[in-house]
C-alpha cells in the first residue's frame, strides 16, 4: 500500500487547500505552519523525514494564500485560516492528532484544540504565537502605521524573512476575535512549548504566559537560550523531533491511521 498522498481539497467556495499525507501509525502528526509560511518549511520537512522513520502518521498543508493553496493572502485572517485547518482536519485527517503549530500556526492549534477536543492527544508549539496580530503587530505599530491602515485597509511590513508582509485592516480585527491571552485556556492536554530567547519576533515570556493561562497540568516550557524565531537549526529541530517522539511514545502507539 502507498503511504503516502497529497491533494487539492476545494474548502467549498472553489479555493483549493493543499495537502501531503503520510499514512501509519497513529496518532497522526499534523504540522500548522507560521504566518506567510507553508507546509515545505525546515520544520515541517525535518518533522515529515522523522515521521516517516518511525512509520509514524502526517498531515502537512497549506492556509489558503499560502504555498501551494488557492485563495489570496490579503484575503485571509485568523479566523480563515483556522476554518482552512479544521477544514483539512473534517476532511481529510483520520484519528487522533498530535498538533505542532509553528508561531501563528501555535495560535490556530490552541483554536483547534478547543474545538476538537476529542481528537487532540497533545499541543507543541514553537515560538507559539497567540494574539500576535494585537500584541506583535498592532501594539507595535506607529500612530502613522495606524492611520494609513485605517485609510487604506492594507500597510506593508519588512520581514527579515523574505519579501515585505501585507498587513491588512481585516486580519487586525479578525485577530481581535480570537484573543487567547487574555483569560484561562480550557485545555487538559499535554502541551510542550519550545521557544528561543534571542526570538526577535515573539518574546521568550510569552511562552510562560501561555503556560500560565492554560488549565492543565501537563505543560511544559523549554527555553532555548540562543535559539532565534525560526527554531531551525540542527540542534532545533533534534529537539523537536525528540519532544514529539516524547508525546507519540508516550502509551499512543499502535492504532492505525491508515
Amino acid at each position: 500500500m502507498v503511504n503516502q498522498d497529497a491533494g487539492l481539497l476545494d474548502r467549498g467556495d472553489g479555493v483549493g487547500l493543499a495537502w501531503a499525507r503520510r499514512r501509519g501509525r497513529g496518532p497522526t502528526v499534523l504540522f500548522l505552519p507560521g504566518f506567510a509560511s507553508d507546509m515545505a518549511g525546515a520544520k515541517a520537512t525535518a518533522l515529515d523525514s522523522f515521521c516517516a522513520a518511525r512509520g509514524q502518521a502526517m498531515l502537512r498543508f497549506d492556509y489558503s494564500g499560502h504555498g501551494a493553496s488557492g485563495g489570496t493572502f490579503e484575503d485571509g485572517g485568523i479566523g480563515r485560516w483556522l476554518a482552512d485547518a479544521l477544514c483539512v482536519i473534517d476532511r481529510v485527517a483520520q484519528g487522533p492528532l498530535l498538533l505542532v503549530g509553528s508561531s501563528m500556526g501555535g495560535w490556530i492549534g490552541l483554536h483547534v484544540a478547543l474545538l476538537r477536543p476529542d481528537r487532540i492527544t497533545g499541543l507543541v508549539g514553537i515560538a507559539a504565537a497567540p494574539d500576535f496580530t494585537e500584541t506583535l503587530i498592532w501594539q507595535r505599530m506607529t500612530a502613522g502605521e495606524r492611520a494609513r491602515l485605517a485609510e487604506q485597509g492594507i500597510i506593508e511590513e519588512p520581514s527579515q524573512y523574505g519579501p515585505p508582509l501585507r498587513i491588512t485592516k481585516k486580519l487586525i480585527e479578525d485577530g481581535r476575535d480570537h484573543l487567547l491571552l487574555g483569560g484561562p485556556i480550557a485545555l487538559r492536554v499535554p502541551v510542550r512549548l519550545l521557544q528561543g530567547q534571542r526570538d526577535p519576533d515573539v518574546p521568550w515570556e510569552t511562552a510562560l504566559r501561555l503556560a500560565e493561562r492554560i488549565e492543565g497540568d501537563d505543560v511544559q516550557v523549554t527555553l532555548i537560550k540562543d535559539g532565534d524565531h525560526r527554531l531551525s537549526r540542527p540542534q532545533d529541530l533534534a529537539l523537536l523531533a525528540r519532544t514529539v517522539g516524547s508525546l507519540i511514545g508516550d502509551g499512543l502507539l499502535g492504532e492505525d491511521a491508515a
